[in-house]
């Protein structure tokens, strides 16, 4: 008898800093997404692979929705709808905290518009009273039908298994559409690029993180079975550029030496990252930067 296989796209909703690449990141087993305790730190699609049982989950991490600025901020706020749009499961992830902001309002609007199939997930759940999270499940679902309602702890871990057996036992019949040993699609080179993103979110303040983008600009394998890996980091600022460097050098070689142990573990061979850090003005509305750092293009 042969055994029935399910296959489908979960994207994962909600306004910045909801938890959402902590999430990823959990049900997946794996770092697939940068986190950092700052708001808006994904700014592309990140799909993660992940088995269970005879079902392959999608699991699809996307920026945090707000109100855009600069055609960077156009670009995310795109990609994270197109993640939705394109899901056969829309989870939307509210931080319990937080509770019923503005920004979750206005993407309960909108999911509300598009009439796709949308389960509530309540995170940081641990740090609330429990007496607190039936009346935001009361207004949120009062404003929105959604098929089902979790509470979890993306950091702890709680609630998630449950959300994960009930996604795998949902999804649509269909053969697996990534190879089971995958964990995600992110190629290599965007991978690098991002783990040094995101220790300039861990190690610089302010607005720092948000004036810089990272590039790969080399990816080599070596006959040892290393990798030779030079990023370019591109400030908008001149005195970004210094902060970057710090005295002496010091705070780019802990950004670039950080940074190389993850994805070193990522990858499970020696790495050598070599990073470069450029002043370009306005490069958060120049298309081919955006293309690099896997951005659609927007108007």
């Amino acid at each position: 008898m042969t055994q029935i296989t399910r296959c489908g796209f979960a994207a994962l909703v909600g306004a910045p800093n909801a938890g959402k690449s902590t999430l990823l990141n959990r049900m997946a087993g794996a770092k697939l997404s940068i986190v950092s305790p700052k708001a808006q730190t994904t700014r592309f699609r990140v799909l993660g692979i992940l088995m269970r049982g005879a079902s392959q989950i999608l699991l699809v991490d996307t920026p945090g929705i707000f109100k855009p600025r600069r055609k960077l901020d156009r670009a995310m706020v795109a990609a994270a709808w197109n993640g939705s749009d394109d899901a056969d499961v829309t989870l939307l992830l509210v931080d319990s905290r937080s509770g019923l902001t503005e920004a979750v309002q206005e993407i309960i609007d909108r999911l509300a518009q598009t009439g796709r199939t949308t389960w509530l997930v309540l995170n940081k759940t641990d740090l609330v009273p429990a007496s607190a999270l039936l009346p935001l499940t009361a207004a949120i679902t009062e404003k929105l039908p959604v098929e089902h309602v979790f509470m979890v702890s993306a950091r702890t871990g709680g609630g998630v298994e449950d959300l994960l057996d009930k996604l795998a036992s949902s999804l649509p019949e269909g053969p697996y559409l990534y190879p089971e040993d995958d964990l995600t699609d992110l190629p290599d080179r965007l991978l690098a690029a991002e783990l040094v993103r995101e220790q300039i979110f861990m190690q610089t303040h302010e607005e720092v993180p948000y004036g810089t983008t990272a590039e790969t600009e080399s990816f080599q394998e070596r006959p040892d079975g290393s990798v030779r890996i030079e990023v370019t980091i591109y400030v908008g600022r001149t005195g970004h550029k210094a902060i970057l460097i710090g005295n002496g050098g010091q705070k780019i070689k802990q950004i670039g030496e950080r940074a190389r142990k993850q994805l070193a573990s990522l990858l499970e061979r020696p790495c050598h990252l070599f990073l470069n850090v450029k002043e370009r003005s306005g490069w958060d509305e120049e298309r081919a930067r955006l293309r690099a750092i896997g951005l659609d293009d927007v108007p």
